[in-house]
């Protein structure tokens, strides 16, 4: 499991997005950094998310402790300030910048970033039954231990979804990634290919788990 360390002192946006990254990972959220380093919590952060405005250290000043600490540590800095200067500094510190407002699946999708820049992502994902080697992208059956072959473009399909976990892709971004042309508005191409990966990977494609159609927009695969 993923652990976050986040830092926010404002306990609404404090429980909001931590309700939200619990869903994928083990979070730790404190309110400041002295409270976490007063906390005796025993774990080692795969990535931190820091507010930058709190009370005593601020998240630039706290960024910087915890590079010291752990130097392969990916941050994430959030802020309302959106100036230049701002962002250069906390850029120069830290490894990504968000401003204020924000939506959650836009800082899971930055850490899912940073965890592959970084090689945290772990060698097997598990999707519900089935588990995927990231490696050489083997996928297997749990339940059984049996391997589930795909065809080529069935792999390079499953494989953006895992690249791209949580988060909503369009049709058009779908096809253009895998077949490297302009998607033709009412093609069916790509829906005819997700149907015959949910044969394979879906417990009951009739009503998959694993690949989400949101609709009106595309599809999803969760972490």
């Amino acid at each position: 499991m993923i652990n976050v360390l986040y830092i926010e002192d404002e306990p609404q946006i404090a429980q909001w997005l931590t309700t939200e990254l619990a869903q994928h990972y083990m979070v730790y959220s404190y309110p400041s950094y002295e409270v976490y380093e007063q906390s005796g919590d025993q774990f080692i952060p795969d990535v931190a998310v820091l507010d930058i405005m709190l009370p005593g250290l601020d998240g630039f000043s706290i960024a910087r402790k915890l590079k010291r600490t752990y130097d392969e540590l990916p941050i994430i800095l959030l802020s309302a300030r959106a100036m230049l200067d701002d962002k250069l500094e906390g850029l120069s510190i830290a490894d990504d910048y968000v401003t204020k407002p924000f939506q959650p699946a836009e800082i899971m999708a930055r850490i899912e970033v940073l965890l592959r820049r970084f090689n945290k992502m772990d060698e097997v994902l598990t999707l519900h039954h089935i588990s995927i080697n990231t490696k050489d992208f083997e996928v297997r059956n749990q339940e059984n231990g049996e391997e589930i072959m795909l065809t080529q473009t069935q792999t390079n399909l499953l494989r953006y979804f895992t690249n791209h976990l949580n988060q909503i892709l369009t049709k058009e971004q779908l096809y253009e990634a895998v077949w490297q042309e302009p998607y033709m508005d009412g093609d069916k191409t790509l829906m005819v290919h997700i149907r015959y990966l949910r044969e394979k990977i879906e417990k009951n494609p009739s009503a998959p788990l694993i690949i989400e159609t949101i609709r009106g927009i595309g599809y999803r695969v969760r972490a």
